[in-house]
């Protein structure tokens, strides 16, 4: 096993990323960031080492991942929670929750139309928005 592996090829062999040239443009952009406390951009060549921390930006997420082992191989994905932990804050995967579910308020334009499983869950949220008001009460509708 290697003592340190560039950082492009170890989130490709993660499956963090599809491919190997998506892991490297991504590290090029500066998404991909070395530390927990101060984190650093990481160019495609950064070595890492047991026991960093990486940080992976695919908006509106940042995952965080901290290096266990290290490999320059593509495994496959029943192997990868003995090479990384997976030490993303709760509060990260509630942004995703609430972005995937403002997709469907604010669509932008260009999408096209919802497809049947986002209208189910379009009338699912804005029931559960509306199940706690209540507009007129039956007793005040024989008033009239």
């Amino acid at each position: 096993m290697p003592n340190e592996v560039r950082i492009d090829k170890w989130i490709w062999a993660m499956r963090i990323f599809k491919t190997r040239t998506l892991a490297t443009e991504e590290c090029k952009k500066g998404r991909v960031t070395i530390g927990l406390e101060n984190p650093v951009a990481a160019k495609p060549s950064r070595t890492i080492k047991v026991g960093d921390v990486v940080n992976v930006k695919k908006p509106p997420v940042t995952y965080s991942f901290r290096v266990k082992a290290l490999t320059e191989n593509r495994l496959g994905a029943k192997l990868v929670p003995e090479y990384l932990e997976n030490i993303t804050p709760k509060e990260q995967y509630d942004l995703l929750d609430v972005v995937r579910i403002s997709g469907f308020v604010d669509r932008r334009k260009g999408l096209g139309r919802p497809t049947k499983r986002e209208g189910r869950e379009l009338n699912r949220f804005v029931e559960d928005s509306y199940s706690d008001f209540w507009f007129m009460d039956d007793d005040e509708s024989d008033m009239d």
